[in-house]
């Protein structure tokens, strides 16, 4: 009799197990849907959702894995105590891994740039393909593909040329001192302003920006939408340059001059014989 009450305790026992565990799921699915829904309206990032997702789904199934075995009778406090050490070493050993899930989960949240922003992050300069919770990858303008760890970038700083519609050219030409420095600004001022990238508003600002060693610098800053930056640059580069070799506006060059405290002695003369060692 007793056998039998035993059989049939753990009979009960493990049906209520197999109860709980699917119960468990229905309830686990439940809620993450209702917390899917929640980050959506949020405006969440659908990458972190996924992944908050996943990782939320993995710990309900454990706690309710947990109470089956509980409910087995299994003794779950020793489980429940391997289960965080385990978790202690393996968070210890992918020290590094954490860090960058962390970035990545700052990236998205922050959204310091986006996908297809030209920006420069940890010494890499491109466009932004991919957003992921551990990594970043980019697109380098040679069209090489760059995977950036997503601790390095958050840990540096972030540049992005993408986030405003307009940007400003700084740009400095030398003429010489004997140059005409009015003829030479004028002549600026016509190609910055011809010029159909360059904008009305800001109006460019052309200036003497200092008197150098060798050359009298001007500061020349005109503002471009964002797309026309790299070809408006390298074309009033190229027109200025025209320009000044047209009206003899002189770019100076570095030099150096050498000056000569005691003259050289001439060839055979006293001095070099005098240098000249004595045979006995």
């Amino acid at each position: 009799m007793q056998t039998g009450s035993l059989i049939g305790d753990l009979f009960l026992n493990i049906l209520l197990a197999i109860v709980i565990v699917l119960v468990g799921r229905v309830v686990v699915r439940w809620l993450i849907k209702i917390a899917r829904k929640l980050m959506v309206r949020a405006n969440i990032d659908p990458i972190l959702i996924n992944f908050t997702s996943t990782i939320a789904n993995v710990i309900l199934l454990l706690f309710v894995l947990i109470a089956a075995l509980d409910q087995l009778g299994v003794d779950t406090t020793s489980m429940i105590a391997v289960l965080g050490a385990a978790g202690l070493a393996v968070g210890l050993a992918m020290k590094d891994s954490l860090q960058n899930f962390a970035a990545g989960v700052m990236l998205i949240i922050n959204r310091p740039f986006k996908l297809d922003d030209f920006v420069e992050v940890a010494g890499v300069m491109g466009i932004v393909e991919k957003i992921s919770i551990f990594s970043t990858i980019m697109r380098t303008t040679d069209n090489r593909e760059v995977i950036v760890p997503n601790g390095q970038i958050y840990a540096d700083t972030i540049t992005n040329y993408s986030a405003r519609d307009t940007r400003r050219i700084d740009m400095v030409f030398g003429i010489s001192y004997d140059s005409d420095l009015l003829k030479a600004k004028q002549l600026l001022t016509d190609i910055v302003t011809a010029h159909p990238m360059v904008l009305a508003d800001p109006a460019p600002i052309i200036r003497v920006g200092e008197l150098a060693d060798n050359s009298v610098n001007f500061i020349v800053w005109p503002w471009v939408n964002r797309s026309d930056f790299g070809v408006a640059k390298a074309e009033l580069l190229e027109q200025v340059k025209l320009a000044f070799d047209a009206n003899e506006i002189t770019i100076p060059f570095p030099q150096m001059e050498l000056h000569l405290n005691q003259p050289l002695p001439e060839s055979g003369s006293k001095a070099d014989l005098d240098a000249e060692p004595q045979n006995s």
